[in-house]
């Protein structure tokens, strides 16, 4: 079986033949989709909303770098998280490999691609409301949990070190803010950067952007004070675009590396096939030790 994480709100599903995609909706919830889904196999119409809400997507061109009645690939190559002086030059070289081998393979690469204004555009985007889901998720729990609230869990004390900074910040968050904070679709910022992406990619007939899913190599447990890198924590989550990582291979410390590809809303099915003939022509992918092959 082939699992996908598909960054919500859009959720992707892989059946015999094609890639069934479902419409955004607000929140996160497994049972709902599963329940629509259901109605949909069933009846071939979307019952819960009275509309077709799933259409199918056929993946006849799964080993190349073309798309679906479009021919080769158009990636772009977005510098922006490797252009920073604290991105590991292991990571550099893998990536400008990553990009050859995708150019080899028949893609059409337009490099670079460029986000007009991105760091305004993503200043100030987290709306932090992990305490108020925390509580509302905990509250849910009836009398089968011991702690009811985020103020509870961290007055025990018991958690990791190195995240007690991440819990005490999550308390400095007044209710009230939270309380405002809503769904990437309905947020102002959110709805600006979807919408200035994906201008730039249609603008430049793009397919899906790559780039490091991290800028640096995984750190040392316990290393809170190297460059970490994370490079998955704007794009995919803010805008509801569909993103997929696949191995782009090691450092000289034979450490992994990753490259993200992201694509636009409802294209699952295009970043899955890109994702996959990269990774069928690269093979990066080493099972670690005493791990055996996957069948």
């Amino acid at each position: 079986p082939l699992q996908l994480r598909v960054d919500q709100p859009a959720a992707a599903l892989l059946v015999p033949g094609g890639a069934l995609q479902q419409k955004p909706h607000a929140g996160n919830d497994l049972l709902r989709r599963l329940v629509r889904l259901g109605f949909v196999l069933a009846n071939g119409q979307d019952e819960l909303f009275g509309e077709p809400g799933i259409r199918p997507i056929p993946l006849h061109a799964i080993g190349s770098l073309r798309t679906p009645g479009r021919g080769d690939a158009r990636i772009g190559v977005f510098r922006y998280y490797t252009d920073k002086p604290t991105t590991d030059p292991d990571i550099k070289n893998l990536f400008e490999k990553a990009i050859k081998d995708m150019k080899t393979q028949g893609a059409e690469i337009v490099d670079p691609f460029i986000i007009p204004d991105f760091e305004g555009l993503t200043k100030n985007i987290w709306c932090d409301m992990f305490r108020h889901d925390l509580n509302h998720y905990l509250a849910s729990l009836g009398g089968y949990v011991p702690y009811k609230t985020l103020t509870e869990i961290v007055n025990t004390g018991l958690y990791s070190p190195y995240i007690e900074r991440r819990l005490k910040r999550a308390l400095e968050v007044p209710l009230e803010k939270e309380a405002l904070c809503l769904d990437l679709y309905s947020e102002p910022k959110n709805i600006k950067l979807r919408g200035c992406i994906l201008k730039a990619m249609e603008e430049n007939q793009l397919d899906a952007i790559v780039y490091p899913t991290w800028s640096n190599p995984p750190r040392k447990i316990g290393d809170n004070q190297s460059p970490a890198g994370d490079n998955s924590q704007l794009i995919p989550p803010h805008t509801g675009f569909p993103a997929i990582t696949v191995p782009m291979g090691f450092t000289a410390d034979n450490l992994p590396a990753g490259l993200q590809i992201v694509g636009k809303l409802f294209e699952e099915a295009v970043i899955i096939q890109i994702a996959y003939a990269y990774e069928q022509a690269t093979l990066h992918r080493k099972p670690p030790p005493n791990f055996s092959v996957f069948q």
